[in-house]
């Protein structure tokens, strides 16, 4: 089904709203892969929240986040770091997701949980798993595509990586 002729997501079958979702998140992380990070803002509402926060902070209601983004503005903010300004050595980060699950709409917006694993590559180095989490993402759909209202990474460990220079 093409994304761009939903006009009402809720007729959908919960089949097909699944793969709508499942291919909202392929295309996101395919985005991060490829290292498109000028495209990575077009995936959120303008209004939106963008969260990095250990599990333990978000389990406890702590407000203290490694990313916090705030709007679309912000997210361009962080590109323009990514692109511009962040010093760090080369490496490639390679983003998995799985056990995508549908927890249901409140008013307008889909609430969404995935698994995510993140693994980095130094050039001279071995390849390492770098963060792993869960999405918690509330989803709506804008012009007939779904777009992510808030997406909070909750990564497990309270260690917090000392290279995070890409979104998960």
């Amino acid at each position: 089904m093409n994304v761009a002729e939903i006009s009402n997501p809720r007729e959908l079958s919960s089949l097909e709203l699944r793969g709508v979702i499942d291919t909202l998140y392929a295309d996101y992380q395919g985005c991060l892969n490829e290292e498109r990070f000028e495209d990575w803002p077009g995936f959120f509402t303008e209004d939106c929240l963008y969260k990095i926060v250990p599990r333990e902070n978000f389990e406890r209601g702590l407000p203290l986040a490694t990313w916090l983004c705030e709007s679309r503005g912000y997210l361009l903010d962080r590109v323009t770091a990514i692109r511009k300004t962040a010093v760090y050595a080369p490496r490639a980060i390679r983003r998995l997701y799985s056990g995508i699950r549908l927890l249901g709409w409140k008013s307008n917006t889909i609430e969404v949980r995935a698994d995510y694993a993140a693994f980095e590559t130094l050039l001279d180095e071995m390849t390492r798993v770098f963060n792993v989490g869960v999405y918690h993402d509330r989803i709506v759909f804008a012009d007939g595509r779904p777009k992510f209202k808030e997406k909070i990474c909750v990564f497990d460990s309270v260690l917090v990586p000392n290279s995070l220079i890409f979104p998960l």
